[in-house]
């Protein structure tokens, strides 16, 4: 490569470490819970931790696996919207345990619903940890995150000492975390102490009911520096890749499989073709794959709907871009990124969102990625419109462009550089982790993409012109080399691989 030119496919990499604070930030508002929820309670289960005795291992674990806990939140988002309608105030009530919290659902139909939740959540964010080479027993406790003292819980009914030990830290901690702040710390206190024997040891319950109002008075007087030094392992301080956390939220819809990495490598693309050097594009890129890391803050049921948005949905969506914003202000090195990110849907006349922002009030850089996401978003079908012809995009954006929404010389390079990239097209790797070779025929990543996008095995056949027999086939052996049973890990691990 010469000067300033850089691979027509960007990887941008950061700490492990503000890759996990960044999807924490992404879980905590897929789970309806204020942003620094996780990192309170990854805070909270490193002191109980420490308190156990068992030494500093348990507590780099327990930190570990508390700030993941909900990395698995978007790649079942889908399958708790349909069960409770809204996916995010749903699990909020969840967490809360509000005794009427499913009371609209049967029983039996979402204890079973439940487990294959549970299953898909775990399966997912243990993937993530083992990608971010954050240890096996970080990956073995999100594997497990839901098992109980009692045997009771999901996803593989474990009980006593074979559950990971950092999962009723983890699940401690949490529940401390939200009870005392929802309903005060003695009623938290009555409420964990009677899941005693049943949820969570004795011996552990004892410590938290000694011990937590000196913690909680302590993490409420912990400044933001302080979170960073208490949860820093070794681990967290190696390299990985922004793709990962696009990859991540983008399971939350899954019609979206790809898209953030679509985004991304459009808009290096783009930036090139403007003459941007090659940390302009870098940039470019990195706020691409993260611009929608405040999606996790909407119920699907708005994503989904083919109708036109009420006020109030609307409102939600216009939050989204603020959402990102608000991710910048506590993810370390992607703080330019993410700041840039929330820029994306703005327009030039001021009639985007969410600041309303105009003309010179939008650099460079954020008129090249609001451009970029709308031209990719209309190549790609989505539950109120098919995907428009790319002549019929070019000629959507140069409409927007004369009327003074777009940069004309943004829309000329995107037309310019032909058809946006295919949700599909194959990018870059986004793990450090040492990844097993796994080779899938061309038909079996046919499979596995239309599957990814939500497609059932008969509705993959018929778009592929299979016989559902055959897609069934392909799909277990797909599974069987990612070494995955859910389509989310699945996809997710694909992705990774630089299968998808």
């Amino acid at each position: 490569m010469k000067g300033n030119e850089i691979a027509p496919l960007v990887h941008t990499e950061l700490r492990a470490y503000d890759a996990v604070k960044a999807l924490a930030f992404v879980g905590d508002l897929s789970m309806g819970q204020p942003t620094d929820h996780s990192p309170r309670t990854a805070w909270l289960a490193a002191r109980l931790a420490h308190a156990t005795g068992e030494g500093g291992a348990l507590a780099a674990t327990a930190a570990q696996a508390a700030l993941l806990r909900w990395s698995g939140c978007t790649a079942n988002a889908s399958g708790f919207a349909d069960v409770l309608g809204d996916d995010v105030a749903g699990r909020d009530a969840m967490l809360a345990q509000r005794q009427d919290w499913t009371t609209t659902v049967e029983p039996q139909a979402f204890k079973g619903a439940l487990q294959s939740l549970a299953q898909i959540h775990c399966e997912v964010s243990g993937e993530v940890a083992r990608i971010l080479c954050l240890g096996t027993d970080t990956e073995a406790t999100l594997r497990h995150i839901f098992e109980t003292w009692d045997g009771t819980g999901i996803p593989d009914g474990l009980a006593g000492a074979a559950v990971p030990r950092a999962v009723y830290v983890v699940s401690l901690a949490g529940d401390l975390e939200v009870l005392s702040r929802v309903y005060g710390l003695p009623r938290a206190l009555a409420l964990i102490t009677a899941q005693q024997g049943t949820r969570y040891p004795a011996e552990l319950v004892a410590l938290v009911a000694e011990q937590a109002a000196d913690w909680l008075e302590a993490l409420a007087n912990t400044e933001p520096a302080g979170f960073d030094a208490s949860m820093q392992t070794p681990q967290m301080q190696e390299t990985s890749s922004t793709e990962l956390i696009g990859d991540v939220i983008d399971l939350k819809l899954p019609w979206m499989t790809g898209y953030s990495r679509a985004v991304a490598r459009a808009a290096a693309a783009c930036g090139k073709q403007l003459g941007a050097d090659a940390a302009c594009q870098a940039r470019l890129y990195t706020a691409a794959l993260i611009h929608g890391m405040g999606r996790a803050a909407v119920p699907n049921a708005i994503w989904n709907s083919p109708a036109r948005l009420s006020a109030a949905e609307w409102e939600k969506v216009r939050l989204v871009p603020y959402w990102t914003a608000r991710a910048g202000k506590q993810t370390g090195s992607l703080a330019q990124a993410a700041e840039l990110a929330s820029y994306a849907f703005e327009r030039l006349d001021g009639s985007g969102y969410f600041r309303g922002v105009s003309g010179t009030a939008l650099s460079f850089e954020a008129r090249v990625l609001s451009a970029v996401v709308a031209f990719v978003a209309l190549g790609q079908k989505r539950p109120w419109r098919d995907a428009l012809p790319s002549g019929e995009v070019a000629q959507r954006l140069r409409s927007e462009a004369d009327e003074g929404r777009f940069d004309g010389d943004v829309v000329a390079a995107l037309i310019d550089a032909g058809d946006p990239p295919p949700p599909g097209a194959r990018g870059t790797r986004a793990a450090r982790a040492r990844q097993p070779a796994v080779r899938l025929s061309a038909r079996e990543i046919d499979v596995l993409r239309s599957i990814s996008r939500g497609a059932s095995n008969k509705e993959a056949a018929r778009e592929l012109e299979l016989s559902p027999s055959t897609v069934r086939t392909h799909v277990e052996s797909v599974f069987r080399k990612l070494e995955c049973s859910t389509r989310a890990a699945a996809t997710l691990k694909a992705s990774t691989l630089g299968l998808l």
